[in-house]
């Protein structure tokens, strides 16, 4: 699995024409093959801070995705931001869930 992270620093008077944009790629990205996941995040301390999260199946769908137009709506957003984009791509080998709570909870029962 890939995480695709980007965060934006977007100017006050912008936001709510970046977060509009975010939303419906958010809802359009999330339909498409290979996403297995895509939400939209607003930083709680600083409001101008916004947060996007892509999982994807594989390199070569999140690849396909970047070269979308989709893709460059969001690329587009560059001139409402007070600072460059930060993106970061993380690369997931295994995922764990519940079950290491539960078990980590349990040992510590005994």
């Amino acid at each position: 699995m890939i995480i695709f992270r980007l965060t934006m620093n977007v100017l006050p008077e912008k936001q709510k024409e970046v977060v509009q944009t975010l939303l419906t790629l958010t809802e359009l990205t999330g339909k498409v093959n290979g996403c297995l996941g895509c939400n939209m995040f607003r930083n709680m301390e600083d409001e101008s801070i916004y947060t996007l999260i892509e999982e994807w199946e594989t390199r070569e769908d999140l690849e396909r995705h970047i070269g979308s137009k989709r893709f460059s709506v969001l690329l587009g957003t560059k001139s409402l931001l007070a600072e460059p984009l930060e993106i970061q791509l993380h690369t997931v080998s295994r995922s764990e869930g519940m079950e290491v709570v539960n078990a980590v909870r349990a040992k510590r029962n005994l």
